[in-house]
């Protein structure tokens, strides 16, 4: 990044890779690059070096194939919920009665089939971020990308949404990248974490939580969880 002040490198020497079907956290010291390395994963930002695939395909735009997930839903209030899914497909125009039957699909499976035709303001903020997650999945990626999805929630709404994203990203059979500050979350959803390092940002050390729990909530009741909270704590910390 250039400013007036000079040259900041927000990441240095960064490699990693995710596997089909995986979800991997991404977890670091605040100002680390975490959302920098979303964002040119997505396409939305250049590197100045190196290169970013996915599927084999070198990232130079944002692709059809990668999904992103906002800290904020950023639903448009004027918009029916149906609307607000279907808006991705109607900007690129290439909305066809698929898109809508897909999207109508997604949201009686999983619970807003009743709210089609309401607005955003009169769904809770857990409804509303599974009608954003919708919406990415309207796209049909094969990578979803969650930028701290779940941080504008208080934390009772926080570990319910968290199952239903996990849940649904693995009925959908996706693969999901998801940066967080909670290092508690990360064990809880993550195959694998991956620590990044002070600016600028390498990897310093991956995680692997084996727990044996059908859901990140219970897995976080599991006597190993803290283990593994504060194996990756002292990492982020140190």
């Amino acid at each position: 990044y250039q400013t007036p002040q000079g040259q900041t490198d927000a990441i240095k020497d960064l490699s990693f890779s995710v596997s089909e079907g995986e979800f991997v956290a991404i977890v670091g010291p605040s100002g680390c690059g975490k959302t920098t390395v979303l964002s040119m994963i997505s396409g939305l930002l250049a590197p100045t070096s190196g290169n970013i695939e996915v599927d084999s395909r070198t990232v130079t735009k944002p692709m059809s194939s990668v999904g992103y997930m906002l800290q904020k839903d950023n639903l448009f209030e004027w918009r029916t919920i149906l609307k607000n899914v279907l808006l991705g497909p109607e900007i690129q125009k290439k909305k066809t009665g698929d898109d809508v039957a897909y999207a109508k699909t997604l949201l009686g499976k999983y619970g807003l089939k009743d709210f089609e035709n309401s607005y955003p303001r009169e769904l809770s903020g857990g409804m509303r971020q599974r009608v954003a997650l919708i919406r990415t999945l309207a796209f049909h990626p094969k990578l979803l990308l969650l930028d701290e999805p779940f941080s504008a929630l208080d934390f009772q709404t926080r570990l319910a949404v968290c199952d239903d994203v996990y849940a649904i990203i693995k009925e959908e059979n996706k693969t999901a990248l998801l940066v967080t500050h909670d290092i508690s979350e990360a064990v809880a959803v993550a195959d694998r974490i991956i620590v990044l390092s002070q600016r600028p940002a390498t990897v310093k050390s991956i995680f692997e939580p084996k727990l044996d729990a059908p859901t990140p909530f219970k897995r976080r009741s599991l006597p190993e969880f803290s283990k593994w909270f504060d194996a990756v704590w002292k990492e982020v910390s140190y």
